[in-house]
């Protein structure tokens, strides 16, 4: 595989800010892509910072091993973000680590490149997988789900009001032809859509939902701010960049959760809260969009939705 598609960094700027660098602090670039974020982090840290970067992508890795060779400050590891608190574990920084960062959905490297099987825009091999040595394609999954599997996926994950039309073409046309390509795909979901809507094609919400559930998108999300709560150290910040509207759900809803505490599970009259009911997080200031500058330079970043938390405890 080589790697010739450009990626343009959203919020790049925004989310570095976030994070409110220290010079000396270690942070966490959870999605390393092609090292939008990580490169701005590094200018900002100090000879004694440290930046530990994750993608499951293996093209990521390599740009990440490249950015390692020339900078001692930084290194890559092939693991889901969801498995941070585990590296971290390894690395001696449970509850040390100052700032990460998670930049959700998918790269424009993977959404360009036809091989990689995510954009039925370009038709190529159906694949999804954010690592292709591990789990199971989506052709795979197409293949051997039932009927009432693929729609609660097109519904669940890609919030697609059709989903059991559209199953029930892909399972009866999968008894006479195995689904291999994208192209295949999108066609058969686009003539089972009864309602297009403006500007969209009839085939995206299903294949976001496809995405997702391939790689355990909102799975590897809960896992991963759970892990970030634990291994960041008190004042350290979480900056969250989401890409679609259940993502975003459940970043807002973690940070709301835990900016509120659990004092209301206590009787009304205890006279002091116990630490552990208090709140772990504070949320720093509002929602954050991209510019009109940026969405002129970068159509991508439209959906793009920042939050930042800083913890407390």
């Amino acid at each position: 595989m080589t790697d010739n598609f450009r990626h343009i960094t959203v919020l790049l700027d925004e989310a570095v800010e976030g994070l409110a660098v220290r010079a000396g602090g270690c942070y966490a670039d959870g999605t390393f892509g092609r090292g939008g974020h990580s490169r701005l982090i590094l200018q900002r840290l100090g000879g004694d910072g440290q930046l530990i970067g994750f993608d499951k992508d293996p093209l990521a890795i390599a740009t990440g091993n490249a950015l390692a060779a020339e900078d001692g400050r930084f290194v890559v590891v092939q693991r889901s973000f969801a498995e941070m608190a585990d590296e971290f574990a390894q690395r001696g920084l449970t509850g040390k680590v100052s700032g990460i960062l998670l930049d959700l959905g998918v790269s424009s490297p993977q959404l360009d490149d036809a091989e990689r099987g995510f954009s039925f825009l370009n038709d190529g091999p159906l694949d999804m997988r954010m690592n292709p040595d591990a789990g199971m394609s989506a052709a795979e999954f197409i293949a051997t789900a039932p009927e009432e599997e693929i729609a609660r996926v097109f519904k669940e994950y890609g919030e697609e009001r059709f989903a059991k039309r559209m199953a029930r073409a892909v399972v009866q046309r999968r008894s006479e032809k195995p689904f291999e390509r994208t192209a295949d795909l999108a066609q058969v979901l686009t003539v089972a859509n009864p309602a297009w809507e403006k500007g969209k094609n009839p085939a995206t919400r299903a294949f976001q939902g496809l995405r997702i559930h391939v790689n355990n998108e909102l799975g590897d999300l809960e896992r991963g701010l759970d892990a970030a709560l634990e291994s960041l150290e008190v004042g350290g910040r979480l900056v969250v960049i989401s890409f679609h509207s259940l993502e975003d759900r459940i970043v807002k809803l973690f940070m709301r959760k835990h900016a509120k505490g659990e004092a209301d599970k206590l009787p009304r009259d205890l006279p002091i809260i116990p630490k552990a009911f208090e709140p772990r997080l504070k949320i720093i200031g509002k929602p954050v969009f991209a510019s009109e500058a940026e969405l002129q330079a970068n159509p991508r970043s439209r959906s793009a939705v920042m939050r930042i938390a800083e913890k407390l405890r």
